[in-house]
């Protein structure tokens, strides 16, 4: 009987709750997830995410992260090419209360943003108005920010532009590579969201206009990205390199072959001109525009990712060679394109 008990008083508290719908394609909103999903103040509705999409070397379709857990909490999912009316009909056919958004890849139209009483609330993996755009993770480490963090606003129809809720900030070590980070950010995302979350299904939430004087963008990284520009100092490649290892990678062009670096190390000034490779005793280095970097692992193509003492036996760089680079475009900028 006690348990009939707790089940009545479990559907009575989710009866009260406030029905929230996530929209969301990445995996960096799972912890989120998770801890709304364990909430009695709230009911986790619905989820809309991107369709399938086919990857890896079979091309099959496969399922985001959003949506298997979707489909493992027995949450209710939708996955529209892109919202339309038919979602903003479901949005009320379901009695959505407030959409929480993050990372999903769609502008939302006024209509979608508005249907729901509450509104519609963007995490943003920045401190905004620092780094609007498609690219505020690895851009910051490329860039050698000491610290980064969450936003959560309220969502407007110009892209990340929206008043701001709260944030929390995240440290950025010179361990961090893009991967660590997205994790570190992700797991922010959990006190971001307690702290605030009264305030969002209470309707009471205050609200500050971001300082469009300092507004900055980044775009959408792109795979020309991973070519090294070595007129540039060599603090800067090293956290590009470990900003873009897992998309789209570092590589240098020796010979023709793209050789891509897996990790590296800044150093003082060894003497090397920009491009200027030098090998030895297992060590390679290669001159920059300011001190040179210690590479510690490489991959050619169709080969493994090796440490550099292992590549070296089976490639051979000839003495005093050069290689060629060219200007990288920027990440940054203070308009969006």
């Amino acid at each position: 009987m006690k348990s009939d008990g707790y089940s009545l008083l479990t559907l009575v508290h989710k009866f009260n709750s406030r029905r929230v719908v996530f929209c969301g394609s990445d995996e960096i909103a799972l912890p989120m997830l998770e801890y709304l999903n364990q909430l009695q103040a709230i009911s986790l509705t619905g989820v809309l995410t991107q369709p399938d999409r086919r990857s890896g070397r079979g091309r099959k379709l496969k399922a985001n992260s959003i949506k298997e857990w979707a489909s493992q909490n027995s949450v209710e999912v939708r996955t529209p090419e892109k919202p339309t009316r038919n979602e903003i009909e479901w949005l009320k056919e379901i009695d959505a209360e407030l959409v929480l958004v993050m990372a999903y890849g769609h502008i939302l139209s006024q209509e979608f943003l508005d249907c729901t009483p509450l509104g519609c609330f963007n995490l943003h993996a920045s401190l905004l108005p620092k780094y609007r755009g498609a690219s505020p993770i690895e851009t910051a480490l490329a860039n050698g920010d000491i610290e980064t963090g969450v936003t959560l606003m309220r969502m407007v129809r110009k892209m990340d532009a929206g008043p701001l809720i709260g944030q929390e900030t995240v440290q950025i070590t010179s361990e961090d590579t893009g991967t660590s980070l997205r994790k570190k950010l992700a797991d922010s995302c959990v006190p971001l969201i307690q702290k605030y979350l009264n305030d969002l299904i209470s309707g009471g939430a205050s609200e500050l206009p971001q300082m469009e004087n300092q507004v900055t963008y980044c775009r959408k990284l792109k795979k020309e990205d991973a070519h090294l520009n070595f007129s540039l100092g060599a603090k800067f490649l090293e956290c590009r390199v470990r900003a873009f290892q897992a998309w789209p990678g570092s590589i240098f062009i020796y010979d023709e072959t793209p050789l891509k670096i897996g990790s590296a190390k800044a150093l003082p000034d060894q003497g090397l001109s920009p491009g200027q490779i030098e090998v030895k005793n297992n060590d390679i280095r290669v001159g920059t525009g300011e001190g040179s970097l210690q590479i510690f692992e490489l991959q050619k193509p169709g080969g493994k990712m090796l440490p550099v003492a292992d590549f070296i036996r089976g490639f051979t760089f000839d003495k005093n060679v050069q290689v060629k680079f060219a200007e990288n475009q920027p990440l940054v900028s203070k308009n969006f394109h």
